[in-house]
């Protein structure tokens, strides 16, 4: 069985960014705004298509944006910030609010028109039918009205030699 990886430098910069924001808000014990994170995602390959795994648990699905091209899928929303009680303290938060976007390369080009979703438990999972290829297929050309060039060679070469008695 092959296995495809992909290097994902720019995601790993998130996860460490994240991290080092993670660390920076426990030791300075402040609350943080709600800003932008990038939602856990998972692409699982099959013959005739491609299905993504997007978490994201507390997000209602009204608020989900779900864009698709040949290549490139975007999933994009807004988790709303937890509601703190009066007479409560918030005294650890390791969830992210706010505005979200994941985009997704795919390793092949997919049929757009014919992508499907499913949000239940938290988990988006959108079907990506892989695109016909047009370019694969072999078809046979003829060109109409065309004589070979053969033929007309070798009449041409006995009309010559008759020209020439």
């Amino acid at each position: 069985m092959l296995v495809r990886r992909y290097w994902q430098p720019f995601s790993e910069m998130n996860t460490v960014k994240q991290q080092l924001d993670q660390l920076f808000d426990e030791l300075t014990h402040v609350e943080g705004a709600p800003t932008t994170w990038t939602p856990a995602a998972t692409l699982v390959e099959s013959e005739d298509a491609l299905t993504l795994h997007v978490q994201l648990p507390g997000v209602n699905a009204d608020e989900i944006d779900i864009q698709a091209s040949r290549e490139v899928v975007a999933v994009s929303g807004s988790r709303p910030v937890l509601e703190v009680g009066e007479g409560e303290k918030l005294r650890r938060n390791e969830f992210r609010y706010g505005s979200f976007r994941r985009v997704v390369s795919l390793p092949e080009a997919i049929d757009h028109t014919a992508v499907s979703a499913n949000y239940e438990a938290g988990i988006l999972v959108l079907h990506l039918p892989k695109a016909e290829e047009a370019r694969n297929k072999v078809v046979k050309v003829s060109v109409a009205g065309a004589t070979p060039a053969i033929d007309d060679t070798a009449e041409t070469v006995s009309d010559a030699a008759e020209t020439a008695q």
